[in-house]
């Protein structure tokens, strides 16, 4: 018993010895401000990224389209201060109130998550996302378990993008108020999930034999689960570029990662009022 104590106590000598070691030596030509360093240190992670990123001014080419835009206004702080209207007028279905600069908090949407999602009801208005003639653009943050959708307007004057005001309403007031009805079932029924695939789902994705082609082929309902990726539910969001149509039988729910590349596009459709989910695209 003895032996083993006194062995422990030497590996225990060594790892404070290497930890002591390892840690970094402050040179004598350091440059750095040590009021940033005692800053830094107050900070939490979150606040310390923050006050990092707000110290970076916005490039002015991120003007140009409004996701380069809504990237950095859910990122800086000092941007978004800068590009909210206030008092920022905030209606709903019953009353219409105010929120000064002293009652925002920072919205950071869906940038603390891996992904984000949209929803258009057709392939041509995906276009709309890299379109340099936006001028309007409405973020809805989509609360699908309480039944209500939380707009952001915003509005390019004078090339400058702006949040003009915010707008709450029920779900059933939304244009696509019924796609999210069915959604919000859809991604937390599987029973309902199965009932709700077409016979054939028509598949295309990358090769995993062969980085730069893509396959296709059907997907049977039997089969969905091997294939089907994980459905956000809960909050979701969706960005409305422009002035598009709404009333469509058809909506494409994109799956798109912030950071790592990643889209899935599910495509449904609306048949003698139901919707069914037709294709899935990788």
């Amino acid at each position: 018993m003895e032996k083993r104590t006194l062995i422990l106590g030497i590996v225990m000598v060594l790892i404070l010895t290497c930890c002591k070691d390892l840690k970094p030596q402050k040179s004598d030509d350091s440059t750095l401000d040590e009021d940033s360093l005692e800053l830094a240190d107050s900070l939490t992670g979150e606040e310390s990224m923050d006050e990092l990123i707000s110290e970076a001014p916005m490039p002015v080419a991120a003007e140009e389209l409004f996701d380069d835009f809504l990237f950095n206004f859910a990122s800086n702080k000092r941007l978004q201060m800068e590009r909210v209207k206030f008092p920022i007028i905030v209606s709903s279905e019953a009353k219409a109130d105010t929120l000064d600069r002293k009652e925002w908090q920072m919205e950071h949407f869906f940038m603390h998550h891996g992904e984000y999602t949209l929803i258009f009801d057709s392939e041509a208005q995906m276009e709309s996302v890299s379109d340099t003639s936006v001028n309007h653009a409405i973020v809805e943050k989509i609360f699908l378990d309480q039944g209500f959708v939380c707009q952001y307007q915003f509005d390019r004057k004078n090339g400058r993008w702006m949040l003009d005001r915010m707008n709450k309403q029920t779900m059933s007031h939304n244009p696509n108020a019924s796609f999210l009805s069915f959604y919000r079932r859809f991604a937390t029924d599987s029973v309902f999930r199965q009932q709700s695939l077409a016979q054939e789902i028509a598949f295309s994705g990358p090769d995993p034999d062969n980085d730069f082609e893509q396959m296709e082929g059907v997907i049977t309902p039997d089969f969905w689960d091997a294939f089907a990726p994980e459905l956000p539910h809960g909050t979701i969001y969706n960005i409305v570029y422009g002035h598009p149509h709404t009333h469509s039988n058809v909506k494409i729910f994109l799956l798109r990662g912030i950071a790592n590349g990643m889209e899935v596009a599910l495509t449904f459709r609306r048949e003698h009022n139901e919707w069914k989910l037709t294709k899935l695209s990788e």
